[in-house]
């Protein structure tokens, strides 16, 4: 592992340039759960408007915390978006800017600090369960990997289940490849967490982020789930997994039922980690954050590998890796007795980059100083108060030639990547993205492009951006 003398002397200079204050007891210090799933829409909870898919576990979760129902994942696809949630800074700073392929030499630098290092520095023990994908080869020692970016304990998978979600053959133990893991993906990870909750013994709080592969295609579920939504499926369910080709043979579009049953499994799976947290005593002392890592695979399929998945962005336009609503707006729900009320709601607007800011102030430590971080501590939300007016943005990819968005109030603009305005709209009148209004409404083009060379300037200029 790459742990250099280096990183851990910018991580204290960085954390001396924030204030860092000296360390209060163990005890004063909440515990984390930080569940992260996989390609799911915001449709897809029962929760969040779902009319079949059965969750009751995240419903429930929902019912004692807050829903947010105006949350943003980081960017509309895995890696940039798992870069954003664990440094607070949008993934162009990082240069993540789309998913990394495998031995690709891309990583997360060690320069960017992350959650996982701040809560270190405040006496947490840290630990990984499930996806990773912030490197292109977990057994690449010249890449960074989890215990160079604060985790103490990684057990998982890098980019998606290999062959499917069953008996998985890529899942790594702190560095290690383990071969076959008999099972399914969801319980893998909840047996992980279980485990490694009971072996803290030593008082100290703890932070795990639990990153689970569901509902990311190519899947398989328990029958006894596939049966579950039995009258949603058409013919014989054969999984989809590229072994020696492409299986075109298997490509046949069966209906959404197994993509409604690998929610209900995770949902089930997560509830016995839930439950854990109430049987060890933890439940008022942790706060547990559920959130997706972008917009679903719907049945607009783009790629042989995801016939079959039947995600729900609840109505909104656009799909995973792509800027339009469907694609970064999810569901996310958080818990905290101590602070949240239960059954609160909030349509605030806010993103996964607030996540950072937030815990690290909930664990009473500041983020670093010495670069900028783009998320805000949405504190004030867990008590029902207004955030001041932000501004915010997005980058990828894509294969529309749109590769920025930014964001003021319920403005949204649309920027292509030679940086010229393409498509304006008032998410308040307009919130399917129907009318663009671009023309209509130059004065707002003009505020909002001002603001958005104010962030490409800002990222040009980070201090910590790596050499592109």
């Amino acid at each position: 592992m790459r742990i250099l003398v280096g990183k851990l002397t910018l991580l204290s200079v960085a954390l001396f340039t924030a204030g860092v204050v000296a360390c209060p007891a163990a005890n004063a210090k909440p515990n984390i759960l930080l569940i992260y799933v996989d390609d799911l829409g915001y449709g897809d909870l029962g929760s969040y408007g779902h009319p079949v898919i059965q969750t009751p576990n995240l419903d429930k979760l929902a019912n004692e915390g807050l829903k947010l129902t105006n949350y943003y994942a980081p960017s509309a696809l895995c890696s940039p978006s798992r870069a954003a949630l664990l440094t607070g800074r949008t993934p162009y700073r990082s240069g993540i800017k789309s998913w990394i392929p495998e031995n690709s030499g891309i990583y997360l630098r060690e320069e960017e600090i992350t959650l996982a290092e701040i809560l270190k520095t405040r006496g947490y023990v840290t630990a990984l369960v499930g996806k990773w994908h912030l490197n292109s080869n977990l057994a690449d020692k010249e890449e960074t990997q989890p215990a160079d970016h604060g985790f103490d304990y990684a057990y998982g998978h890098n980019a998606f289940q290999i062959p499917t979600n069953r008996n998985p053959t890529n899942i790594f133990r702190n560095g290690e490849a383990l071969g076959v893991q008999e099972g399914y993906t969801a319980e893998l990870y909840a047996d992980e967490a279980i485990r490694w909750l009971r072996q803290q013994k030593s008082g100290a709080p703890f932070f795990m982020l639990l990153s689970m592969a569901e509902p990311h295609s190519q899947f398989e579920n328990p029958p006894e789930y596939n049966s579950m939504y039995q009258q949603y499926t058409r013919g014989e369910i054969i999984p989809i997994y590229d072994l020696e080709g492409i299986p075109k043979d298997k490509l046949i579009p069966r209906g959404p039922g197994e993509y409604y049953a690998n929610i209900t499994y995770m949902d089930a799976q997560l509830g016995r980690v839930l439950d854990e947290l109430d049987l060890q005593g933890l439940t008022d002392d942790t706060i547990i954050v559920f959130a997706s890592d972008n917009g679903p695979v719907t049945s607009a399929w783009r790629t042989w590998w995801e016939v079959n998945a039947y995600g729900s962005t609840g109505g909104l336009r656009g799909r995973k890796h792509y800027l339009y609503e469907g694609g970064i707006k999810v569901p996310a729900i958080i818990k905290y007795p101590r602070l949240i009320d239960a059954g609160s709601v909030s349509d605030q607007a806010v993103t996964g980059m607030d996540l950072f800011v937030t815990l690290a102030g909930l664990a009473g430590a500041d983020v670093p100083g010495d670069r900028p971080i783009d998320g805000v501590n949405i504190e004030a939300v867990f008590r029902g108060e207004q955030l001041k007016s932000r501004v915010m943005f997005w980058a990828i990819p894509t294969d529309t030639d749109i590769e920025f968005v930014i964001r003021k109030n319920n403005w949204k603009l649309f920027i292509d990547r030679h940086h010229e305005p393409v498509e304006l709209y008032n998410l308040a009148d307009d919130p399917l993205e129907f009318f663009n209004v671009m023309r209509q409404e130059k004065a707002v083009s003009k505020d909002l492009m001002g603001l958005f060379t104010d962030m490409i300037r800002s990222i040009d200029e980070d201090p910590v951006r790596p050499a592109l």
